[in-house]
């Protein structure tokens, strides 16, 4: 990514398990405890997820560790967190999540500008049959990249 953004997680099985569509960026409301956690890389997005209730967007399941230095300011790990998103973009995204079967994937956490951003992607999942197509297209294009590697070596 450009200058001042650093990313701390990446949701690596979501971009395996859904079709990406569109993103979205969104701040996200932490206590203090859990923004020095999540600056130290302890946050996990597997198997979390976005809803849209009451027109705000809140992030469900993902795991920010709680952290080590802190006291009884620690809160949960697993807890409902609200994304800070403009109104305008929740109503987009009910509008897609309700009307046609997108679902709202979390598919990176970082720093911009010292403040803790989320991505979101409109997503839509993937059957095994789209899944095993991508895997074959990717093994078709390590071959051909493979057989031109080859190639150039024996001419040169």
């Amino acid at each position: 990514m450009s200058d001042g953004i650093k990313v701390i997680c990446v949701n690596r099985q979501a971009g395996h398990e859904y079709f990406f569509e569109g993103f979205y960026e969104a701040g996200i409301q932490l206590v203090g405890s859990e923004v020095k956690s999540v600056r130290a890389g302890n946050i996990n997005l597997k198997d979390s997820f976005c809803q849209v209730k009451d027109n705000e967007l809140w992030l469900m399941n993902a795991y920010i560790k709680p952290y080590e230095k802190g006291s009884y300011f620690n809160v949960e790990g697993r807890r409902t967190r609200k994304l800070l998103v403009h109104k305008e973009e929740i109503n987009k995204m009910r509008g897609y999540v309700e009307r046609k079967g997108y679902t709202l994937i979390p598919t990176e956490v970082y720093l911009k500008g010292g403040l803790v951003k989320v991505k979101v992607a409109l997503s839509r999942g993937k059957e095994l049959h789209d899944k095993r197509a991508v895997e074959q297209e990717k093994q078709q294009k390590r071959n051909i990249e493979r057989a031109v590697k080859e190639y150039n070596s024996k001419r040169g």
